[in-house]
């Protein structure tokens, strides 16, 4: 995780961004801690923490919808071919469906807070057919409390701290 920091002091929001997009649809990446560092160095003027916000929002939501894609597209002959690898049997997965249809806009609203479920969510729910205007409502409202979060969280904590130092 050293090379976290000093990618995003030379190339700015636009690295956590890409980390972000990456890891938003599976790439086991350190997001979470990207955008901790990010508003950490926001908070001592190095990045203007609208910016963090927006780049980590960005990044989230269009990661979180290239792996709703991915998944629906070629997702669910994965899951029906190599499901019973992870004892998904024919009988779990409609389940999953049918908890998708019915309870689908919770899950991608919260899944994003954690973490495995972070990374997976849009391959998942494009993988079970959630519907997409249902995805990106809720993916977007998610992307946005959990960026919210750990931008500004960190931001202003850090400056809380400083003055009572």
């Amino acid at each position: 995780m050293s090379w976290i920091e000093p990618a995003i002091v030379a190339y700015g929001v636009l690295a956590l961004f890409v980390i972000l997009y990456f890891e938003s649809f599976g790439v086991p990446l350190p997001g979470e801690s990207a955008l901790i560092i990010a508003s950490l160095l926001a908070a001592r003027g190095d990045l203007a923490i609208g910016h963090v916000f927006l780049a980590s929002w960005l990044g989230a939501v269009f990661g979180d919808s290239t792996g709703y894609l991915i998944g629906r597209f070629g997702g669910r002959p994965v899951l029906r071919r190599f499901g019973y690898l992870v004892k998904l049997t024919p009988e779990r997965l409609f389940h999953l469906e049918a908890l998708a249809q019915k309870r689908g806009f919770f899950m991608v609203l919260t899944a994003r807070f954690i973490v495995v479920l972070r990374q997976l969510n849009g391959l998942i729910a494009g993988s079970v057919g959630m519907p997409w205007h249902h995805f990106v409502v809720a993916n977007a409202i998610g992307a946005a409390l959990w960026a919210g979060l750990w931008s500004f969280g960190p931001y202003f904590f850090t400056d809380l701290f400083r003055r009572m130092v």
